[in-house]
């Protein structure tokens, strides 16, 4: 992206013409999410009425981290699904679920991402939100061109530059 543009209009609409043209697809995604937050829900609330009981709440903890592990596929998939659009491609519903294998690296990424805007919001705000934008795309490079957390990190800083500006405005539309 270094010497190109990035339009806010066309992202906008492509997005709308793209869930418009998918409707059905994407409240399904949005079905997906609805259990994922019901199941925590219901874990979060058997927790509380089974105080004392440790088994209970051990085992509890371990769906959670499940949950929480599937979550973090179903985002990725998520990401893929956007790619696959991107790429005039037909995603199926399948593919919420295929990126099992990038798991650990999407997390390493994930975990590094968090300290980097964390550190940006410990020296002044102003770095956080600009680091932020500037490494926000590491998770789609991770799963579109397989690279490494560093590696992709590395590359979201290079995409970016130049339209940081505009991303942040177009952060501030949505």
């Amino acid at each position: 992206m270094g010497n190109q543009k990035f339009s806010k209009k066309e992202a906008l609409r492509f997005g709308w013409v793209t869930m418009k043209n998918n409707i059905g697809f994407f409240i399904g995604i949005l079905m997906m999410a609805g259990l994922f937050a019901v199941a925590s829900g219901i874990i979060t609330k058997t927790v509380e009425l089974n105080k004392g009981n440790n088994a209970v709440i051990f085992l509890l903890l371990v769906i959670a981290i499940a949950i929480w592990a599937l979550q973090r596929v179903v985002e990725m998939g998520s990401m893929r699904i956007a790619l696959k659009f991107n790429d005039k491609e037909k995603p199926i519903f399948s593919d919420l679920f295929s990126c099992f294998h990038l798991f650990f690296k999407y997390i390493a990424g994930t975990i590094l991402y968090l300290l980097i805007m964390i550190g940006g919001l410990c020296l002044l705000v102003v770095p956080g939100i600009i680091w932020m934008i500037k490494f926000q795309f590491f998770g789609f490079l991770i799963i579109d061109k397989n690279l490494g957390p560093i590696e992709a990190l590395k590359k979201s800083y290079e995409i970016t530059r130049g339209v940081k500006w505009n991303l942040f405005l177009f952060h501030v539309i949505m």
